[in-house]
């Protein structure tokens, strides 16, 4: 007796999933339609920003705040020496990053490690990441700042700059962790039952299996980390370290004038739009990866 109402033989489901099912047809946006879209846009933006440029313009006190905001003068006398105490800001993004990468890394493996044994570096794994996530990065630079040399101890360096790049990579430690911990945590457990069937030892597993693909998929997330912590290298100007803020604040009591801010603020700008487009285009690209291998 022949059973109906199934597939028949030939493969045909088998073909389906290798090909992984119809394929959704994307549509063709015609030229006429985007060149279109693309005027509104244009028109639309023109006509908000002119619209708040008319307003601040137009306000009673305008003058006064483009005079003390945006002179034009003292900010080009303001950058050369706003671009040489960026180069500290520099230094401490690039030292505290080089720093951060394998401590929080650390931070992670040691948070997943299973078994009762490891217990109690677990809780103090735990314990770090709940602590600096939770209080203030400024009340932690003062802390490490002004208490730890403030305590007069034999070979304790009371470089201010030391203890700014210290106090950047205990806080930003805690919150790279989390994404390193994350990245671990999304890639399934049949990796590293693989892995240990051929022999790999769980450390080895972790080193050359499960590790690399959770770097590889929180890149844009540790890239957003990293702007973040470029900006708050100005933090460190609480304790004297005299960088890209404490700079504009020693010109703005110089000049009774506020415009090395927007100078400061420019050039965060410059530096920092092209690093979140390029977060964006990761984060475009993993999306575009993961859709077309489903």
């Amino acid at each position: 007796m022949s059973i109906g109402g199934g597939p028949r033989d030939s493969g045909e489901l088998i073909g389906l999933a290798g090909r992984g099912g119809p394929r959704r047809s994307r549509r063709r946006v015609p030229p006429g339609e985007a060149v279109r879209s693309t005027l509104i846009a244009l028109v639309s933006t023109i006509v908000i920003f002119g619209f708040l440029a008319v307003v601040i313009t137009s306000s009673p006190n305008w003058p006064d705040v483009q005079d003390k905001f945006f002179n034009g003068p003292i900010l080009a006398s303001s950058w050369p020496k706003v671009i040489e105490a960026f180069g500290t800001n520099i230094a401490l993004f690039v030292i505290a990053e080089l720093l951060i990468l394998p401590f929080a890394l650390v931070l992670a493996i040691v948070r997943g490690l299973p078994g009762p044994v490891f217990f109690p570096l677990r809780l103090l794994a735990t314990f770090y990441v709940d602590f600096f996530r939770a209080v203030p990065s400024v009340v932690i630079i003062y802390l490490l700042g002004f208490g730890i040399p403030g305590l007069g101890l034999a070979g304790v360096p009371d470089d201010v700059f030391f203890w700014g790049v210290i106090a950047l990579t205990l806080v930003y430690s805690a919150y790279v962790s989390e994404v390193y911990r994350a990245g671990i945590e999304s890639v399934h457990w049949s990796q590293e039952a693989a892995a240990r069937s051929l022999g790999l030892s769980r450390l080895q597993a972790l080193r050359f299996v499960i590790v690399p693909q959770a770097i590889r998929r929180v890149i844009p997330p540790l890239l957003n980390d990293f702007i973040g912590l470029q900006k708050d290298t100005v933090f460190v100007s609480v304790i004297g370290v005299v960088e890209l803020f404490r700079e504009g604040q020693i010109i703005k009591a110089a000049k009774f004038n506020f415009t090395p801010f927007i100078a400061i603020a420019v050039l965060f700008l410059v530096i920092t739009i092209p690093l979140a487009r390029v977060t964006d285009w990761l984060v475009a690209r993993d999306r575009a990866r993961s859709a077309s291998n489903r």
